[in-house]
Parts: structure tokens; C-alpha cells; sequence
């Protein structure tokens, strides 16, 4: 954000109106209308006292500080997908290990049905097999996400 909108943003935030700033500072209502038009700039002292004045940095007055492409930015936003990315892992990892744990609950109550499943597919592999590599693709998958090294 530019001086002038810094400035309007703090000046309404803090709910002050012009005239309340330049009494603040020392100045005329006119001045801090040319610095929120940004035709005019402030001296120095008056910068330092607006920074106090409103309790933030200089950097964030005149807008230098964390612009929408700084690094600290997209810093911020990389962490943010980095969590999404680990919670949808730990989202898959506990999917695949519930449904191993019905696979197994299945065949050990109902092996019947168990053995009925083995001989419906038309794999190699039995159908209880498809289903518990699914299971373990899952988990597996999960894995990844949720370990996968942070890019910097």
C-alpha cells in the first residue's frame, strides 16, 4: 500500500479525523489532506511522530513493508499449502488404515463372504487382495503427503 492509503487506512482505523491528526502532529488539516491525495509528502520528524502516533513501523507508513509479493508473504503462503498438503496426508493415512482394519474385521467375522469377494474378480489377484492393495495405495499415498519434505 502506498503512503496515502497507509496513512487513510491507520488514520480511520484509529478513528480519527483529519483535523484531530494534525492537532496530534503539529500540522494543518490541509497538509494531511495533501499527504492522503498524495501530493505532498511529509518531513522526516513528522513521519517518526505519525509512526509513534499510530504505533507501527516506518517500513509500514511508507509502505515497505509486506507487499503482496514480499517473501514473507508468499512464505506465509507456501506454510499455508504446506499444512493443507499434511493434513489431507494424515486425512488419507487415517482413511487407509481404517479401511485395512475393516478389511481385516471382514475376514475374520464373515470369511464366507470374505471368500465369496476373492472369487468375484477377474484379476490375477482375489478381490481380497484389490481391496487391501487399495487400502495400502491409500496409506501410502497418505505417507507421502504427510512427509514429503518442505520446498523452500
Amino acid at each position: 500500500m502506498a503512503f496515502s492509503e497507509e496513512l487513510y487506512a491507520l488514520r480511520k482505523q484509529k478513528g480519527l479525523s483529519q483535523e484531530q491528526l494534525a492537532e496530534e502532529l503539529g500540522v494543518s488539516r490541509q497538509a494531511i489532506s495533501k499527504w492522503e491525495n498524495g501530493t505532498a509528502m511529509p518531513e522526516t520528524e513528522t513521519l517518526i511522530a505519525l509512526s509513534r502516533c499510530f504505533a507501527v513501523s516506518l517500513d509500514v507508513l511508507v509502505g515497505n513493508a509486506v507487499s503482496e509479493n514480499s517473501p514473507v508473504e508468499a512464505s506465509s503462503t507456501r506454510s499455508q499449502k504446506c499444512d493443507r498438503i499434511r493434513f489431507l496426508g494424515i486425512v488419507l493415512l487415517v482413511v487407509g488404515a481404517i479401511c485395512l482394519a475393516l478389511l481385516l474385521a471382514f475376514r475374520l467375522l464373515a470369511p464366507d463372504a470374505s471368500a465369496e469377494i476373492a472369487q468375484s474378480s477377474t484379476v490375477i489377484l482375489d478381490g481380497n487382495g484389490i481391496l487391501m492393495a487399495l487400502c495400502a495405495a491409500i496409506l501410502a499415498f497418505g505417507a507421502f503427503l504427510f512427509l514429503k519434505p518442505l520446498k523452500k
